[in-house]
């Protein structure tokens, strides 16, 4: 063994190196007995002569240990920077093998020999990685064993270190592996390792960028001289510009001639002055643009910096923050028209000013031609952001060029700076903004109608309607009757039970009265609420002619244009399927208005009943919807192109500008410019909205867990392991759509084991007793039957529907109807009607066929017997009792699952929330989870599940 020999004045000190992450360490001393060194007591012998963190008054204290990277490990125990009688001892293998490597590696350290050995690869997005490959001999040279002795290094662990050690070290100096090709001539001839004192003998060698004179525009970089001793810089006279350095030079520094040669061409190198011819046997004297000067700033001058050079600026250069010209556009409609129109054309008058001082377009179109950066206002200098400067000469440009309208105005795509400012104009003053834009009072009042739906032209409710409008109501139909005469498509959102039904048809009754429309309406609605609208018609306003188009004895083709003709009806009712098998002919007519109830409907854009139904023409399309969103941006992306067509683009386009940023990035900025695009188009009010004055009762919901019986704990657990081997064996897209099959099994198996094995039926109180949630829903629905209230009762299993239908004939004789999708209309109407008069207390809906667009406000109980994966869609079924005429208290009671899949999807449900009330949806939902987040859906927690 080869010993490292020591002084007899050498202190040891055994340590540990904990890694904390790669290329990071804990450093732990410990005393004889084992025993740790607290930190403070021994960090100033680590760090003895370490002045890059100033001699360890920096040094990042843990618990136990000093906290360092391995660049920092590297440099203190150097020959450089380490303690001439404090020896550092591993405790274990681990840390004597690093400590050995850390030795080993010191032959190159401080050595430019270094880079001969560095390896450097470029990918094909032109990123440099790089790495060192050191030679077999490496290992053999006398240092090196002197290093490390009998303990066993491998050469790939120097190796590793050198290159972690050097990217920390770049890292550190601001400097990145893509600066490595144009500093490896550099560090190859004395320039590694980094020391940031380059002076020479006394002499500093600086290079100096003067600001332009008064009557120019050109900056002067120069190379200058100073003494140790003096702050004052020289530069050679202009006489001697032109010499060679050592001719140029004061004879004091005449012996440093070849040095000052030699560090002014390695500061060369480091410079892109390509464009210049520099003579690299005199001093600098460059006269540079400002966009050199630009690049000089952001790119080498940090460089140079970081690597120990220095560079003398302007003061107020160093302190200068970036600043941007105040830019204030006032518009207005050239027509002498006293109220703005879509199509006026705009004038526009620009203001610029800089510091206070005003500019003129000539002189601004100057400065942006020249691309200045830095310009003198008075006696002062300001940084002016060149390109945003350009995007403004452009938008000048543009605007006299394209004779800009006000619909092009609001919604084309602008810059982010083109937007109508909200607020007083003290305010606006006060924020002092860079950009702003004004416009003229009849254009701003035109502009806020169709942001903020304020001002709008007042009408007189429609004689023929039968109906008392609440204020906000005749808003709402005010606002339809102002994008009808604007030709903007709208979407009423309005939370479900605020009566958009009532506004249509004061709509529909404006355009026949009034504006004596000739042309039929058509609304389509789905198949469960064709009933309602029969009726609403009838009821609200029975002076339109209304033409029930639906079943299968419907007139087709050439009948249905004859009866057109002939009848002449104001409202054609029809459904979504009933348009999908009709299109070919439907779309061949010209509709005064085409409207879709509960329009997320078309959500599924490339579905047919979607594409059909955008096919229809009409000189108006609204959407009637209580969630324009559901789960996806893609939804809201089918409703506007039913609305206006085009506005948001292709869907193509609208996925990368909106879906990618919003739903997988969760973007702020893409959220707030699409409710900027979408708001003029679109009221949303809500029951919460105190500015309704609804005076509706209070809702209170509540959850009721449910405990797992043992009977449904072991099929729980026996299905998953059954199904985990065959998946095993499955494609990815098959073992998702197993999971997604084994999840409805086991949201079956929560609610009652018979469902999931499909046993018939046992006596009523034998079923009770295998579901605990089957018993409480049955109880609660008989509590609520003997306080003589009455209840809906939602399940989206027609098996789930009947067996509850089972236990209450049994048990309490009471008879429950069940209403599902296959139901025909009118028994579906006849039972609606039912249940309002009173005529049975507790009524079973399928979630589906009944959780939209029926009048349940008899109801002040909503039970959801099994959770759906979408909260808005049970709010739509809750919706059905808590809605305009409720005056009672409504109580919500949500049945869920103790520790299986119900309740981890409640608990989904409260992290990703359901809508926004800007309508914005962020959230990957059921069907886009990853698979091993599905898994974790699936098992049961046997820890918060109590069996019974």
């Amino acid at each position: 063994m080869t010993e490292i020999q020591l002084t007899p004045f050498t202190k040891t000190i055994r340590v540990t190196f904990e890694e904390l992450q790669p290329g990071f360490f804990s450093v732990i001393a410990f005393h004889e007995d084992g025993s740790p060194i607290p930190p403070s007591n021994w960090s100033h012998q680590l760090f003895y002569r370490y002045e890059p963190n100033c001699f360890g008054l920096n040094a990042n204290f843990g618990e136990h240990g000093i906290h360092v990277s391995l660049v920092e490990l590297v440099e203190l125990i150097s020959p450089s920077y380490k303690h001439p009688f404090i020896q550092l001892m591993g405790t274990n293998d681990k840390t004597k093998k690093l400590l050995a490597s850390i030795n080993a590696v010191q032959l190159l350290w401080n050595n430019s020999a270094l880079w001969d050995y560095v390896i450097l690869t470029e990918d094909d997005s032109n990123n440099i990685t790089f790495s060192f490959q050191l030679p077999q001999n490496f290992m053999e040279d006398d240092f090196v064993k002197n290093a490390y002795g009998e303990i066993e290094i491998q050469l790939a662990e120097c190796e590793s270190i050198l290159t972690t050690a050097v990217q920390q070290k770049l890292a550190y100096a601001g400097l990145l592996a893509n600066d490595i090709p144009t500093l490896l001539p550099f560090f190859s001839k004395g320039g590694w390792p980094l020391n940031k004192d380059r002076s020479i003998g006394d002499v500093k060698v600086a290079l100096r960028l003067r600001e332009p004179e008064e009557s120019s525009s050109q900056w002067l970089l120069e190379t200058v001289l100073s003494s140790k001793k003096t702050l004052k810089v020289w530069a050679p006279a202009v006489r001697k510009r032109h010499l060679p350095i050592e001719r140029a030079l004061p004879d004091k520094w005449l012996p440093y001639a070849q040095e000052i040669k030699n560090m002014q061409n390695q500061m060369l190198e480091l410079m892109d002055l390509s464009s210049y011819n520099v003579d690299s046997e005199s001093f600098i004297h460059i006269m540079l643009e400002d966009k050199d000067v630009r690049n000089l700033l952001r790119g080498d001058f940090a460089k140079l910096g970081a690597l120990g050079f220095e560079i003398i600026l302007p003061t107020w250069l160093k302190e200068l923050k970036q600043t941007k010209m105040r830019v204030r556009v006032s518009a207005s409609n050239q027509s002498q028209k006293s109220v703005a129109g879509l199509d006026d054309i705009l004038s526009f008058n620009w203001q610029l000013s800089l510091n206070g001082e005003q500019i003129s377009d000539e002189e601004f179109r100057k400065i942006v031609d020249e691309r200045r950066e830095f310009v003198r206002i008075g006696n002062e200098w300001f940084r002016l952001d060149a390109n945003w400067m350009q995007e403004i000469r452009e938008l000048m440009d543009k605007a006299e060029d394209e004779n800009w309208t006000v619909r092009e105005l609001l919604f084309r795509e602008l810059p982010d700076e083109f937007t109508a400012l909200e607020g007083e104009e003290e305010d606006i003053e006060r924020d002092d903004p860079l950009f702003a834009f004004e416009m003229q009072r009849s254009l701003k009042e035109y502009v806020d109608q169709l942001q903020h739906k304020k001002g709008l032209p007042s009408i007189s409710p429609p004689k023929g309607l039968h109906a008392e409008l609440r204020p906000y109501q005749q808003e709402g139909f005010e606002w339809l009757s102002f994008m009808r005469n604007q030709n903007f498509g709208a979407v009423l959102a309005d939370d479900m039970g605020l009566g958009k039904t009532v506004q249509l048809i004061s709509y529909l009754l404006y355009t026949y009265e009034t504006l004596e429309e000739q042309l039929p309406t058509i609304i389509i609605c789905p198949t469960s609420v064709l009933g309602n609208w029969q009726k609403e018609l009838v009821r609200f306003a029975p002076s339109l002619k209304v033409h029930t188009h639906y079943s299968s004895s419907r007139i087709k083709k050439d009948s249905f244009h004859q009866m057109i003709i002939k009848e002449k009806p104001n409202v054609i009712l029809s459904t979504y399927g009933t348009i999908s098998q009709d299109i070919e002919f439907l779309q061949e007519i010209h509709w005064a208005t085409v409207t879709l109830d509960e329009a997320q409907n078309i959500k599924n854009m490339q579905t047919l009943q979607s594409r059909a139904i955008r096919k229809l023409k009409g000189k108006h399309h609204i959407a009637l919807t209580g969630t324009p969103i559901e789960n996806r941006l893609s939804e809201l992306w089918a409703i506007f192109d039913f609305i206006h067509k085009g506005y948001l683009g292709s869907f193509g386009k609208f996925q990368e500008q909106f879906i990618v940023p919003i739903e997988r990035e969760e973007s702020e900025r893409h959220k707030q410019i699409l409710r900027t695009k979408i708001r003029p188009f679109l009221l949303r009010r809500t029951k919460n909205d105190p500015d309704l004055m609804l005076n509706l009762p209070d809702k209170q919901e509540s959850k009721e867990f449910c405990a797992l019986t043992s009977e449904q704990a072991a099929l729980y657990e026996g299905y998953i392991e059954d199904t985990m081997a065959q998946l095993n064996t499955m494609s990815p897209f098959e073992k998702k759509g197993r999971i997604l099959q084994m999840l409805s099994n086991l949201k079956q198996l929560c609610n009652h084991p018979a469902l999931y094995l499909k046993e018939p039926f046992d006596e009523a109180k034998v079923m009770l007793n295998r579901s605990v949630k089957l018993k409480r829903i049955v109880q609660l629905a008989a509590e609520i039957v003997d306080n003589g209230e009455q209840c809906l009762i939602f399940t989206q299993y027609i098996g789930m529907g009947h067996l509850l239908q089972h236990c209450f004939s049994e048990l309490y004789d009471i008879d429950v109807p069940f209403l599902t999708g296959s139901m025909p209309k009118q028994q579906r109407d006849q039972l609606v009607e039912g249940f309002q008069a009173g005529e049975f207390p507790i009524f079973l809906l399928s979630l589906k066929a009944g959780g939209t667009g029926l009048n349940l406000t008899a109801a002040n109980h909503v039970l959801h017997a099994d959770r759906w994966w979408n909260p808005a869609v049970e709010n739509q079924a809750t919706d059905r009792a808590y809605r305009i005429g409720q005056t009672q208290f409504v109580q919500v009671h949500k049945f869920i699952t103790i520790g299986t899949i119900e309740e981890k999807i409640d608990k989904m449900i409260e992290i990703k929330s359901a809508l926004s009330e800007e309508l914005i949806q962020s959230s990957n939902w059921l069907s886009e989870l990853q698979e091993d987040e599905l898994m974790d859906l699936l098992m049961l927690d046997t820890k918060e599940s109590t069996i019974i």
